[in-house]
């Protein structure tokens, strides 16, 4: 069973990769469509774990034409749980982390800030994560517009239901609901976009079935999201518009800072904090 998970530890890291790889690759492209006297391009740099325990590549793009800030991370990790961790992942379920606090993980992850208000912000990651009691997969993407349009919204879920759908008839309906309550923003009373999907401690049972669905999550990103910013990169926008951006980007700072699971996890474990905080906006307001 050991050598099993090797090879299936290797298989997932592979594919988070690759993902990282396309699309990095197609939002490179995007921007040098959009303006051939400023090409974006993302300045990638290695990421440890402050333990060693393996790490991966931050890769960030700073003030294209369409991209203000976007970030795409890959990572492979390896170590041992510290006892908020295990007690955190014991709390959800994971048997044996008093015994053996052991854990693998890798995955892909992605924060988009628009340089056009009109253009919504978005999220999504894909990961895989292993203790020798258990496995899991999570991940999910979800749009965070500050000027909402309702084509958009039902653009970015259809893709998403269809990645679903192709799995499990009842994916979509969950996983949309888990969206809508892992993304909402208590302090606030409000959610922090307009949702989209989100699933964690996926275990069926079935290794392959699982990393396979997860693997159409990701597949389905570039489709929802890339229609979504080409149909609004070209309205005209105001500084009343802008002002309304910069406010909401606030309530995804907060967010991210209060609750967010992988930040969280992230800075206990000792990964790189500027990968792990990649995903705050380079502008933000409070009113």
């Amino acid at each position: 069973m050991s050598d099993d998970f090797d090879v299936q530890k290797a298989r997932a890291a592979a594919w988070f990769r690759q993902l990282r790889d396309r699309i990095v690759a197609a939002f490179e492209d995007l921007e040098s469509r959009q303006s051939a006297e400023k090409s974006g391009k993302f300045e990638v740099t290695p990421t440890t774990r402050a333990d060693g325990g393996g790490g991966g590549i931050m890769s960030v793009m700073r003030g294209g034409v369409v991209f203000e800030k976007v970030g795409v991370n890959w990572s492979e990790v390896h170590g041992t749980l510290g006892e908020r961790a295990q007690k955190a992942m014991a709390a959800r379920g994971v048997p044996g982390m008093d015994k053996d606090p052991r854990f693998w993980a890798s995955g892909i992850s992605l924060v988009a800030h628009m340089q056009n208000p009109h253009c919504p912000a978005v999220h999504m990651n894909t990961r895989m994560f292993w203790t020798p009691n258990a496995w899991w997969f999570g991940g999910g993407a979800d749009l965070n517009p500050a000027l909402e349009y309702d084509e958009d919204t039902a653009h970015f879920h259809a893709e998403m239901k269809r990645a679903c759908d192709a799995h499990d008839e009842n994916y979509y309906a969950k996983f949309k609901a888990w969206a809508d309550e892992y993304f909402f923003v208590p302090h606030r009373g409000r959610a922090r976009g307009v949702g989209g999907i989100f699933y964690d401690d996926l275990n069926t049972g079935d290794w392959e079935a699982d990393f396979a669905f997860t693997q159409a999550v990701g597949s389905a990103f570039l489709p929802a999201f890339l229609p979504v910013t080409e149909r609004r990169f070209g309205t005209q926008w105001t500084d009343e518009d802008r002002e309304k951006q910069l406010v909401h980007r606030g309530l995804y700072a907060e967010y991210n800072l209060v609750y967010d699971r992988g930040t969280k996890f992230g800075l206990e474990t000792g990964h790189d904090a500027n990968a792990v905080l990649m995903s705050l906006p380079p502008i933000a307001k409070w009113t």
